[in-house]
């Protein structure tokens, strides 16, 4: 994760915006493929960790559509840094607005035996936030493992293309739904597919440590960001170009290459030599 900075905002960040007609296509095209990753793994289930955020809530909405609610599972999975209305409208989602089957696992015992075996790490924030965020991959793997299910992903463009995610942990999945979709693009299609606005408009936050937020440790907004990303890194428009267009600093721009660049390695297969022979 990268380190808290003064969060940077566009004057005129560049639209993104889908039409009705891409969010219905997006829409099917995101729930074919749901149940096609099903089928293809000879399963009839998926798994899905509720976190009470949009990417989460989009997911398993889709997931639904894809599956039927009867085929959808969802842990919820709290620990002491989160905030107990995130994990209440994980429930929401679960219990009222898809009436699907979940659970409820406290992840900080679970934590906690981590860190009575190597207590060296004790008081690290970020490799703490890490291992709560690893210990809920091992829980998802766990009951999927046992219901003969898949695990479903949370992870968007913007988030994967500045490496926002823990390695081995919310990146620990067997496919990413919305993987297409950047952070202003899930809010939308969530909005369009029925989830309700206090959810679809929610600040995001990874809650790894308290009063974490997304936008204040990545040092911009998800507007400025999916912009940048958009014109800059995927499409190609120079750094100074790039920051005249939507009118923030060039170093702006250049922060967000940073966090691309920096972050391959997590968006690659673990490397290896070059064979000998």
């Amino acid at each position: 994760m990268a380190e808290a900075k003064p969060v940077q905002r566009a004057d005129d960040p560049l639209d993104l915006t889908l039409s009705e007609a891409e969010l219905e296509a997006y829409r099917d095209h995101i729930t074919d493929f749901i149940a096609e990753q099903a089928d293809a793994a000879g399963v009839e289930t998926a798994i899905i960790g509720l976190s009470g955020g949009i990417d989460s809530t989009l997911t398993s909405h889709l997931a639904v559509e894809a599956l039927g609610a009867a085929n959808v599972y969802g842990l919820v999975m709290p620990s002491e840094v989160n905030r107990e209305a995130n994990m209440s409208d994980a429930e929401r989602v679960a219990s009222e607005l898809l009436d699907i089957e979940y659970d409820v696992i406290e992840v900080e015992p679970i934590a906690d035996a981590f860190l009575d075996g190597y207590p060296d790490a004790e008081g690290d924030q970020l490799a703490v936030g890490n291992l709560r965020v690893r210990c809920r991959a091992v829980l998802n793997y766990l009951a999927a493992n046992h219901r003969d299910s898949i695990v479903l992903g949370t992870g968007n463009r913007s988030e994967a293309l500045v490496g926002y995610f823990t390695k081995y942990g919310d990146g620990a999945v067997d496919c990413h739904p919305i993987a297409n979709l950047y952070k202003g693009q899930v809010r939308q299609l969530a909005t369009h597919v029925g989830v309700p606005d206090d959810l679809a408009e929610k600040t995001a936050s990874a809650e790894m440590w308290l009063d974490q937020t997304d936008e204040a440790e990545l040092g911009i907004d998800y507007p400025t960001l999916d912009s940048i990303l958009a014109l800059h890194v995927e499409g190609g428009v120079s750094a100074s170009a790039t920051a005249a267009e939507i009118g923030v600093d060039e170093d702006a721009v250049e922060h967000v290459r940073t966090l691309y660049e920096g972050s391959e390695h997590k968006r690659a297969a673990p490397p290896g030599p070059d064979p000998l022979f």
